[in-house]
C-alpha cells in the first residue's frame, strides 16, 4: 500500500508485440498522497512494454505550461492545452476568463503542441449555475481548433447531447477525438457517422461497463485509439492503483477481446490512428 491507502504500482504486463500511443495522460498530476510522477522513470517503463509515445494533455494553466516546458524535453512526449470544462465557470466567476484564454491560445502555438483539449462539458461536478460558461468555453476551444488546425480532444461526463448538439452547431474539427469515451452504442455509432474517434480508457475492462463494451464493439478500428488518463482510470486487475502509461497493454488486450480481433492488428491500427492525428513526434 502506498501513504494514501492505495495499492502500490501494479507490475508490468507482458509487451505489445507493436508500439501503441497512449492519447491521453497527465504527467503533471498525482493523486493526493502520491509523488508527482518521474517523467524519465514513466517513459522509460512505458517504452518498455510498447507505448513510447504519449499526449501529455495539459487542462489548466498550470497543466499547460507544464506540458509545452516537457514536450520540450522528451521525445516521446508531444502536448494538449485547455481550460477543462470544470475551469471555466471559475475563471469566469473570477473574471479572469480572458486572461486565461489568451495565454492558453498563445500557448497552443508551440510546435509540439498538437491538440486543444481536454476541452467539453462535464455535468457531474459543475451544476446548472455553471452550464453556460463551461459551453461557451466549448464553443472557443472548438473554434481555436479549427484557426490552428490541430485535433480537438473533448472531454464528455454526463453530457452526450450537449456534446453532440455544440458539435453539429459549431462544425466540428477536422480532427475530432472523444477521450475516455462514455456514451452507449446509440452514441459510438452517431460519432462514427460524424468522423469523431473514439478514445477509450481503463473504464472499459471495468467489470460494470457492458454498455461500454457494447459502444467499443460497434466502433470501426479506423475509429479508435487507446489512452490511459492517467493517474486515474486504472485498467483491471488493478482498479484503484495509480494509473500509468506503462499499464496501456491491459487496456489493448481487453479492447482487442471485445472487438474479437489479434492484438497485432488492433495496435497497428491505434498507431496509425495516432499518427494521422498527431503527425509526426
Amino acid at each position: 500500500m502506498s501513504s494514501s491507502g492505495r495499492p502500490g504500482p501494479p507490475p508490468a504486463p507482458d509487451p505489445l508485440p507493436i508500439p501503441v500511443v497512449d492519447n491521453h495522460t497527465h504527467l503533471d498530476m498525482a493523486r493526493d498522497g502520491d509523488e508527482a510522477p518521474d517523467l524519465a522513470a514513466v517513459i522509460e517503463a512505458a517504452t518498455a512494454v510498447g507505448v513510447p509515445r504519449m499526449v501529455q494533455i495539459g487542462c489548466d494553466l498550470d497543466g499547460a505550461r507544464f506540458t509545452v516546458e516537457v514536450i520540450d524535453r522528451y521525445a516521446a512526449l508531444l502536448g494538449g492545452v485547455a481550460l477543462h470544462p470544470n475551469e471555466a465557470p471559475r475563471l469566469h466567476e473570477s473574471g479572469q476568463l480572458g486572461s486565461a484564454r489568451a495565454e492558453i491560445e498563445r500557448l497552443a502555438a508551440h510546435p509540439r503542441v498538437r491538440v486543444i483539449g481536454e476541452t467539453g462539458l462535464d455535468y457531474f461536478r459543475t451544476g446548472t449555475e455553471g452550464v453556460a460558461a463551461q459551453q461557451d468555453s466549448f464553443r472557443w476551444h472548438i473554434d481555436l481548433a479549427k484557426r490552428t488546425g490541430k485535433t480537438l480532444q473533448i472531454h464528455d461526463r454526463d453530457a452526450h447531447e450537449d456534446v453532440l448538439r455544440i458539435l453539429a452547431e459549431e462544425g466540428a474539427p477536422e480532427r475530432t477525438v472523444l477521450h475516455c469515451f462514455s456514451g452507449d452504442i446509440t452514441m459510438a455509432r452517431q460519432c462514427v457517422e460524424r468522423g469523431y474517434f473514439l478514445s477509450f480508457a481503463g473504464t472499459v475492462t471495468f467489470k460494470n461497463a457492458t454498455g461500454l463494451r457494447n459502444a467499443l464493439a460497434v466502433t470501426p478500428t479506423e475509429n479508435l485509439l487507446v489512452e490511459t488518463d492517467a493517474p486515474y482510470l486504472t485498467p483491471a486487475p488493478h482498479r484503484g492503483a495509480t494509473n500509468a502509461p506503462y499499464l496501456i497493454p491491459l487496456t489493448v488486450r481487453a479492447m482487442a477481446a471485445v472487438l474479437s480481433t489479434d492484438v497485432p492488428t488492433l495496435c497497428t491500427a491505434l498507431t496509425a490512428n495516432s499518427e494521422l492525428l498527431y503527425g509526426p513526434w
